[in-house]
């Protein structure tokens, strides 16, 4: 087991989800020793006073960074991984909810594991209409990406530091993705990626279609970036029948036809939708076609 922990949650702006997250941490079952380093990203919602004299502070071994030189989340966990002290990193979300158990099961599985990442849950955190908008693995499945290499999720990530120093840490050009992307990186160095069920994270949605539609089309674009830099490892085009099927999904299924028909939310359709169209998107930034 390691001497020490430190979990790193990369923040910016989120102030007002922060607590539940710390104290989530503060009700830990690990018996070992753990640090956790807020990533500050250039907050403004007076994040640097709220953490000064922090009541979980002590608790906690509660630390604060800055890590504003360059916006993006990859950048402030690799800014927060570089003032850690522990020998396994642990990554998590200024904004979800880890569960009692949580740290515990992924430093287990580190012993067995040169990477490590769990699940996602959306109804702890999230209002059941919302929860129904975007669908999720159930925890005993790992994410994947169809014929190729499985991946973990960023906001529930750990990793020994070793392996995090040698594969580069997450690569900061890339806006979306960055989680896949080092998943595939520290496999084919040669390291292992486990997944661990036990690990779960209360997982927070965005709320409005709008900002739905946001993150599931940036996604989709990443995803086309993705494929663009990792086809020649093996990631595997589209199944022609996708797009078809797709389309007819959107139509058939769209807003406009009475659910009792469609059997689909909207929240659901955009989901759908948004993914289309930053795929599309992507395929045109990109000039690869991937959708």
């Amino acid at each position: 087991m390691p001497d020490l922990v430190s979990v790193v949650i990369p923040t910016y702006n989120a102030l007002e989800y922060l607590d539940t997250q710390l104290e989530a941490l503060a009700a830990q079952d690990y018996s070992g020793d753990f640090e956790v380093i807020v990533s500050d990203n250039g907050s403004t919602d007076g994040l640097r006073d709220h953490l000064e004299n922090h009541p979980l502070a002590e608790r906690l071994r509660l630390k604060r960074i800055d890590s504003s030189a360059v916006q993006g989340a990859p950048h402030a966990r690799n800014a927060g991984a570089a003032a850690a002290h522990g020998e396994f990193l642990v990554f998590c979300d200024a904004d979800d909810k880890v569960s009692p158990g949580w740290l515990s099961a992924l430093v287990g599985a580190g012993q067995d594991y040169d990477s490590v990442s769990g699940p996602v849950e959306t109804t702890t955190l999230n209002t059941a209409r919302v929860a129904e908008w975007r669908p999720v693995n159930p925890p005993e499945k790992q994410e994947e990406t169809p014929g190729f290499l499985p991946f973990g999720l960023s906001g529930n990530f750990g990793i020994w530091r070793t392996v995090f120093d040698q594969v580069g840490g997450f690569d900061e050009s890339l806006n979306v993705g960055e989680d896949v992307d080092m998943s595939w990186r520290i496999q084919l160095a040669g390291f292992t990626l486990g997944h661990v069920p036990a690990a779960l994270v209360a997982y927070r949605l965005r709320d409005s279609y709008g900002a739905l539609w946001r993150q599931t089309s940036a996604y989709g674009a990443a995803g086309v970036q993705l494929y663009r830099d990792y086809r020649w490892y093996g990631v595997k085009a589209m199944n022609p029948l996708h797009i078809t099927f797709l389309v007819t999904l959107l139509v058939v299924r769209n807003p406009l036809v009475p659910k009792v028909i469609s059997r689909i939310s909207t929240g659901r359709w955009i989901y759908y939708a948004a993914s289309f169209a930053g795929r599309i998107r992507g395929c045109v930034k990109y000039r690869t076609y991937y959708i």
